[in-house]
């Protein structure tokens, strides 16, 4: 009877080990994908192309003669992969941004436009119109957004406002 106990506790910890190899391989297949989808489309030099930060990335942008910092997510409410909502939800972005002869400057910019509770995607700057474009990861239902603190990645862009 014992050596039955011994031989059911291996097999589940065999399969248990299998099943977190599977998850692992297919959390690395979707951050290879969303890197190459990046790329792909991350051309910062051309007007109105998506310009990729990670959270807590800092960039000058030569073509607008600003720096872009994107401080991280204060809110994501968006409803997680897998769960039906009655809402979509946002996530909001903190951006912050300084002209060359202007002071640093921080726009909250969402995922969506909700006027009901003052969520704007785009917003004016210096004379140009930031707009968030795409907030990634999306949140998942077993984790929610609080696990995805410190790995957020945004696209935005920038137009000469009119």
């Amino acid at each position: 009877m014992f050596h039955k106990t011994i031989i059911l506790s291996l097999a589940i910890f065999a399969l248990t080990g299998c099943n977190a190899q599977k998850k692992a391989k297919a959390d690395t297949k979707k951050s290879i994908d969303m890197s190459q989808s990046a790329k792909k489309t991350h051309l910062p030099d051309q007007k109105g192309s998506l310009i990729y930060f990670n959270e807590g990335e800092n960039k000058f942008l030569r073509e607008y003669q600003m720096n872009v910092t994107f401080k991280g997510i204060s809110e994501d409410n968006r409803c997680p992969e897998g769960v039906n909502c009655i809402m979509a939800g946002a996530a909001i972005a903190q951006i912050e941004v300084m002209g060359t002869s202007t002071r640093p400057t921080i726009l909250s910019l969402a995922s969506t436009d909700y006027p009901g509770r003052d969520y704007r995607q785009s917003a004016n700057f210096n004379g140009y119109m930031i707009t968030l474009q795409e907030v990634t990861p999306y949140p998942q239902q077993q984790e929610g957004a609080k696990a995805l603190n410190g790995k957020y990645k945004i696209g935005i862009t920038i137009k000469k406002a009119q």
